[in-house]
C-alpha cells in the first residue's frame, strides 16, 4: 500500500505543480494588462499606476453608496 500512497504523492506533487505553475503565469499577464489600462486610460497627470488604482477604487466605493442612498429614498 505505500507504493500506492507514495505514487499519488508525486503525482499529487506534479498535478499542483503545474497548476501553481499556469496560474502564475495567468495572473502575471492579467496584472500585466491592467496596469497597462490603468496607464494608459485611468492614471491622471503626476499619478502611479497604484495611486491611480487607489483612487478608482474610491471613487467607484462613493459612486456604489450614492445609489445605495438613491434606491433606499
Amino acid at each position: 500500500m505505500s507504493k500506492i500512497v507514495e505514487a499519488n504523492k508525486k503525482i499529487e506533487k506534479a498535478v499542483v505543480g503545474g497548476y501553481k505553475k499556469v496560474e502564475n503565469t495567468v495572473v502575471g499577464g492579467y496584472k500585466k494588462v491592467e496596469d497597462k489600462f490603468v496607464d494608459t486610460f485611468l492614471k491622471k497627470d503626476g499619478e502611479s499606476i497604484e495611486e491611480a488604482k487607489e483612487r478608482v477604487k474610491k471613487e467607484q466605493k462613493e459612486l456604489e453608496e450614492k445609489n445605495k442612498e438613491r434606491i433606499n429614498k
